[in-house]
Formats: C-alpha cells, structure tokens, sequence
C-alpha cells in the first residue's frame, strides 16, 4: 500500500500516523507544499493524509498552490482513495467538495471534550470512539459538512469535528495524532495564539495533560485506522 502526505508547515508532520503507517508496511511519500508543490500521479497512491497548518484554505493569493491542492483531493475522493483530513486537511476536504471554510466564532487551542453523535451510519468505523472523550484541538476556522457527509463528533465550541463520507473519507478537525514532540513543535511555532479566552489553555496545561490524555486519543485513531485498512 501507498500513502502519500500533504504537508503545509514543517512543525505539523504525520505524528503517531507515521508509526501506525510503518506497523502496516506502507510506502509513504510527502508533498511538502513549503518545499515544493508538486502532487503524485493517482496511479501511484492508495491513500492521501492531509495534514494541518497555520493558513486559511481562503489564502489563495498567498499560497496558490492550495488550489492546485483541493483539485487533487476532489479527484481522490472521486477516484475512491483513502483520504484522511487533520485539521487544514479536514477544511481541504471540506472546500474540495463544494462546502464553505470560514471563521469559527471561538479559537479552541487545548484538551477539550468531543461528544460522539448519538446514531451514525459509520457506527463500525467509529466504534472505538467513546461518547465523551477529552482530544486536541488547534484551529480558529470551521466548515459546512460536505454534501454526503455524515457528522461524527461535535465538541462545545466547534460543532463539526469529525465527519466521514463512507467509505474512504474521515476528516478531524481535532488532532488525534499528536505525539510530546509533535505537541512541542505545534507550540513552539504558535505560541502566540496562546492567550486567555473561553477555549484557549495555558501552555502549562496543554502540556501537563498530553501525559494522560494522548495514549487513549491515539488508540483510537489507530483502531479508526486499522477498520479503515480492513476495507481496502
């Protein structure tokens, strides 16, 4: 299997997605849009991971590229490949398909609690999320669910958190696949949208409760992930 990797800034890399692509023996290949924008051949990949990211998928002029970008995760989708969306990727996805990204009415940076929608069709794939659990979160934008979508999780301030479009396409707004270092490099670089607001933690506590908090989130991921392998 091949996997392929969107990647927008150096500091927001495929985390603990890395590791669960090595247990399986994918062959894993970037983009890495502040290197180079060149996208593979659909031919040539199984499975697209898009990563996240500072920008707003609004800010063409300033990186062009993002349209070349959601041109190729239309035709992904179309063409039935995985594709998965972290944060920016989940809002690529979202715009790829028709639907609007814009500002959402809280910036959520933090562990924050994401409720499981009470009855969903992709029940299998999501199995292993709990009805409550306390996941990552750093985005201040949101989307409308594409056409096709089902809503998965909502959190309380941001209500489109997970969705899936069965069977190839989960996207997270969330970041389930955060790791200590890659938690370190995410702050590192945005320190500065850490301040006092209704849904922004202190470093102090972003930090302090990845401890608990991360193995059980990644977990899950890696059983999203493992079901997702399962219909390949």
């Amino acid at each position: 299997m091949k996997a392929h990797c969107l990647q927008h800034v150096p500091f927001e890399g495929l985390a603990v997605i890395e590791t669960w692509l090595g247990n399986h023996h994918f062959d894993v290949s970037y983009t890495r849009f502040f290197e180079s924008d060149k996208l593979p051949s659909l031919h040539d990949i199984d499975w697209v991971i898009i990563m996240g990211g500072p920008m707003s998928i609004n800010d063409e002029k300033e990186y062009p590229w993002l349209n070349s970008e959601k041109n190729f995760i239309r035709q992904c989708v179309e063409k039935g490949k995985v594709v998965i969306g972290i944060c920016l990727g989940s809002q690529l996805i979202a715009s790829a398909l028709g639907s609007k990204v814009y500002k959402n009415s809280q910036k959520e940076i933090g562990w924050f609690p994401i409720q499981k929608t009470k009855s969903i069709k992709n029940g299998a794939f999501f199995s292993e999320l709990p009805s409550e659990m306390t996941v990552f979160h750093w985005h201040g934008e949101t989307f409308d669910l594409p056409a096709g979508a089902e809503l998965i999780a909502s959190s309380e301030a941001c209500k489109n958190q997970i969705f899936a479009i069965e069977p190839n396409v989960i996207g997270f707004q969330c970041h389930f696949e955060i790791t200590p270092k890659s938690l370190q490099d995410m702050i590192l670089y945005g320190k500065s949208e850490i301040h006092p607001a209704p849904f922004i933690q202190t470093e102090q506590e972003i930090f302090r409760k990845e401890k608990t908090l991360s193995p059980e989130m990644n977990s899950v991921l890696f059983a999203i992930l493992d079901k997702l392998l399962e219909k390949e």
